[in-house]
């Protein structure tokens, strides 16, 4: 099994579950024990600051919290994005890149300077061995790579089509596919 650590999930117009119709998902673990990512595209209305205090200071614009999944909201999961030619900072777990997971136990005081970009995701998307798999080959997930500023882009509810627009081809014009298409 080729790990998609780092790669994104892109819900098909077919996926009619409600937690992940139109969303893009970030895999931050891919193993043979299954897989774990988080949605980067459900901004929450809750500042960063207000739940995790000093975070929210380095928290990208929108600074809210995002539902990462529908698995523990109660948890939550930060990604990062190092900045260019800067030494790895403690805490900090690469996924792709220079984009990473953070122990948000650690000082953010200490990792504020290396990092240039932050979101914090309450709750992740999880999937037992060989689920996502299957999910794939039945239609329900597109996979692309990851651009370093997908998991940080300022307007998240346009992420789903921007990523299918710059596939280009077929994949550009399923952007554009309605929500309801029996209201097309």
């Amino acid at each position: 099994m080729e790990s998609m650590t780092g790669r994104l999930l892109v819900a098909t117009p077919s996926l009619k579950d409600p937690n992940f119709d139109r969303t893009v998902v970030l895999l931050v673990a891919h193993e043979t024990g299954g897989a774990l990512g988080v949605v980067l595209n459900r901004a929450t209305e809750v500042p960063v600051a207000e739940v995790l205090g000093k975070w929210g200071s380095l928290a990208g614009d929108p600074a809210v919290l995002f539902e990462g999944g529908p698995v523990a909201p109660e948890s939550a999961i930060c990604l990062a994005r190092t900045r260019p030619s800067v030494k790895r900072p403690s805490g900090f777990h690469p996924v792709s890149g220079g984009v990473g997971t953070v122990d948000l136990s650690a000082d953010p005081e200490s990792l504020g300077d290396n990092l240039a970009g932050l979101r914090v995701f309450a709750g992740y998307s999880g999937w037992s061995p060989g689920q996502l798999e299957e999910e794939i080959s039945a239609g329900s997930w597109f996979v692309f790579d990851a651009l370093p500023g997908d998991a940080f882009v300022s307007r998240p509810d346009d992420l789903w089509a921007m990523v299918l627009k710059r596939q280009g081809g077929i994949m550009a014009a399923v952007a554009h596919f309605p929500a309801d298409p029996t209201l097309n």
